[in-house]
């Protein structure tokens, strides 16, 4: 035959074929039911198509010896739950204590009895040791077994009740004081079952050390196994027969006319010890970030008192908390200086323009002094100060919604953040560039502050001596002060040492 005439022969075949792949396919399951035949297992009777008896009486079996696993599993509903559990089993006792030790209540009762930074290596030398302990060996164990209780929690509590409800209607649910009477039924009724079944049973570890879960059971368990090792070990041989064989298999391709049919399943594998490490550290990290704002915001209150004789402080209109809010609910970041840009604003407004500029007026105005640098210093970092002030005024309206070079820019894109991330990022960038000039003006000013202080604490000094050297008319100043020089002296020194205590807690030591 020419490859022509072959050529159109197999294009007839495929046009009128249809009765030639119906043979094929009753071809392919005959075969099935001849291999199937071969087997040990007689769940299936290919002449009638039914599921029989002894079907019911192996998901029965399964049914009793697994119920006391089911009920466990069934009553731990939260996958988190295995998580923890698999992880404590393969903690070591001195990892378990550090858990512990670094746990929120635990941390905050060490934060009563050293000082914080005490506290913060003791954290850190916990945290190392924590993790030090996990090897690539541990955290496969952990994540091995994490994995092998959750396909075995899926095959426990397959619903084996629905499949023999099928078998025999009159059954209930965990009794098991007698084998119930199962009849033949139609294979077809229980082909979905079956394949849901197949997708639990090939996802399980059947060849694998099951001493571990065996253990994690009997922990979980109060101390009371489940199931017992021989037992499980004769469902896992079992199993084993039933998945080699592939008569579950068969048994659809026959019920269901379908020979090509393939069981499906997905194996997922999830890695819970990196996850749970970093939740140790995050948490641990918190807790200490939540202590260090509380020490913070104390101190801060105690400062604001000495310098204010309140806590509730307001100087700013615009780079305020509140304004802040609106960004921070939409991730964009927020205004990160408000607390010490608002105290130092108000320490600006409310002390230097009152008993600093009536300090300064006196040395600085009406002083005679023996040495021009230290003048010239001290007059440069009182003007310095002044200039800050209205950078801080100034910086404050640019944030205005209504006039404000910032605000204006920011009440525009804010709406369109959620849709646009361009208008998103000019926002975060915009927020950023707020957040630095206010850091900068803070640390400036606070620098300007010492400087002036600085100069202060040397004429209180030299005001006391019988022959006074930097200044030469200490006599002729007392007629011009309204309080005693001395005392006005002190009193501004205290107050700008204060207030520059309270910058470099919010801010840092760069202030």
């Amino acid at each position: 035959m020419s490859n022509k005439e072959s050529i159109f022969h197999k294009l007839l075949d495929t046009l009128i074929g249809g009765k030639d792949v119906d043979a094929a396919k009753k071809k392919q399951l005959k075969n099935i039911a001849k291999t199937l035949s071969k087997t040990h297992f007689k769940f299936y009777k290919p002449g009638s198509d039914q599921a029989l008896p002894v079907m019911g009486k192996f998901f029965f079996d399964l049914y009793k010896a697994l119920s006391s696993c089911q009920v466990l599993f069934n009553s731990q509903p939260n996958p988190n739950y295995y998580k923890d559990v698999s992880i404590n089993f393969g903690l070591s006792e001195a990892q378990k204590a550090l858990v512990e030790e670094l746990s929120e209540e635990a941390i905050v009762e060490n934060s009563k009895k050293m000082q914080f930074a005490q506290l913060k290596e003791k954290v850190k030398a916990d945290i190392s040791a924590f993790t030090g302990e996990f090897d690539q060996a541990k955290i496969q164990m952990i994540d091995g077994l994490y994995q092998k209780i959750l396909l075995f929690k899926s095959f426990c509590t397959f619903d084996y009740y629905f499949i023999l409800k099928k078998f025999d209607s009159t059954i209930r649910e965990n009794e098991f004081t007698k084998t119930p009477k199962f009849n033949p039924i139609d294979a077809s009724y229980i082909a979905e079952d079956l394949k849901d079944f197949l997708t639990v049973l090939y996802t399980l570890p059947i060849g694998e050390d099951w001493t571990s879960v065996l253990q994690l059971l009997k922990a979980m368990r109060g101390g009371n196994e489940p199931i017992k090792a021989g037992q499980l070990a004769k469902i896992l041989a079992r199993l084993n027969q039933i998945r080699t064989s592939r008569v579950f298999e068969m048994i659809i391709q026959l019920s269901t006319k379908n020979p090509l049919y393939e069981v499906k399943y997905e194996e997922k594998r999830e890695q819970i010890v990196e996850g749970f490490i970093d939740k140790i550290k995050n948490e641990a990290q918190t807790t200490l970030k939540k202590i260090e704002n509380a020490q913070k915001n104390s101190k801060a209150d105690g400062l604001l008192k000495q310098i204010f004789g309140t806590t509730d402080i307001s100087a700013l209109q615009h780079y305020t908390d509140e304004q802040s809010a609106y960004f921070l609910k939409k991730n964009l970041g927020g205004f990160e200086y408000t607390k010490p840009l608002n105290y130092l604003k108000a320490f600006l407004l409310e002390y230097v323009k009152r008993d600093v500029r009536q300090y300064a007026d006196l040395v600085l105005v009406r002083g005679k002094w023996a040495t021009s640098p230290l003048t010239a210093e001290m007059s440069d970092a009182y003007n310095a100060i002044l200039e800050y002030s209205e950078k801080i005024t100034l910086f404050d309206k640019a944030l205005s919604e209504e006039e404000g070079e910032y605000g204006k820019k920011l009440k525009t894109l804010l709406p369109r953040a959620d849709r646009d991330k361009e208008a998103a990022n000019i926002i975060r960038t915009t927020l950023r560039d707020n957040n630095a000039i206010a850091r900068e003006y803070i640390v400036s000013a606070t620098r300007q502050l010492i400087l002036f202080a600085k100069t202060t604490k040397l004429l209180i000094e030299d005001y006391q001596k019988q022959r006074p050297e930097l200044m030469t008319n200490w006599k002729e100043l007392e007629r011009f002060a309204e309080t005693p020089i001395k005392e006005l002296g002190v009193n501004v020194y205290k107050k700008i040492y204060l207030v520059v205590q309270l910058m470099q807690g919010l801010v840092g030591n760069g202030a």
